[in-house]
């Protein structure tokens, strides 16, 4: 193992995705989760709606992977990410479909962050959790989503982003290609006995764990459960075990 891979406890590995529909609710289950999980993923939706002051309430009480999937030119890109950075994300990510140029523009804003005092580490979306082959020919790409995703996860490391955002499915070829320092943070994971609903490719956490993945991003398993402490606290033991 890499010197500069993370050792990081179950607990560590679990990111939680607040899907909720305001701050509200995401302190709410802040609160409940803080010393629980690793880390609560804020997306798109949710940062559109309750803005930058509302994610460094929530980082107060659990660090914050800000999932924005960002994907325009580089200049707009560097720029986007030089105002989300003042917020110190623990992560933070980009798509890698936006190409050499994008994807390294990315990282010169977290290299000068990181400088500057500051902990965020990029991540490059691969391909989405919810695109199968069938899906993925429909935009034109042929082959497998592996294989796609192999090929964005070493354009990004070429590039100098931290890891990717990826299906457990990829992460250990990706891993053996890229390093083990190289992160696999992983969505699209279910407990076992939990419905897959919008994912296409799903994996247990005991199964991600055993194919590479660096963190686990759980969300409805968690947020919609009676008692998402509980909810959380046994997917831990499950990765445990």
């Amino acid at each position: 193992m890499s010197p500069s891979a993370p050792i990081l406890t179950p607990r560590e590995r679990l990111v939680v995705a607040l899907d909720v529909p305001s701050a509200k609710e995401a302190l709410v289950l802040a609160e409940r989760l803080s010393g629980r999980v690793g880390m609560l993923k804020v997306g798109l939706e949710l940062f559109c709606a309750e803005g930058p002051a509302f994610v460094r309430d929530l980082q107060a009480r659990v660090p914050v992977f800000l999932d924005l999937k960002l994907h325009d030119i580089p200049t707009t890109v560097r720029r986007a990410l030089d105002a989300v950075l003042r917020l110190d994300p623990r992560l933070v990510n980009v798509h890698a479909q936006g190409g050499p140029a994008m994807l390294e523009a990315a990282v010169e804003a977290i290299r000068a962050h990181r400088a500057a005092g500051g902990r965020t580490e990029l991540l490059a979306v691969t391909v989405l959790t919810s695109l199968d082959r069938e899906a993925l020919a429909a935009l034109g790409h042929a082959g497998q989503p592996e294989d796609l995703a192999l090929a964005y996860a070493r354009l990004a490391h070429q590039s100098g982003c931290q890891g990717v955002v990826c299906s457990a499915w990829e992460a250990g070829t990706i891993r053996e290609a890229c390093g083990e320092a190289f992160h696999r943070l992983t969505p699209g994971i279910r407990p076992t006995g939990a419905a897959t609903q919008d994912q296409a490719r799903v994996m247990t956490p005991a199964q991600a764990l055993r194919q590479g993945s660096t963190w686990l991003v759980v969300g409805r398993p968690i947020t919609h459960a009676a008692d998402p402490a509980a909810a959380a606290e046994a997917i831990v033991a499950e990765m445990s075990a």
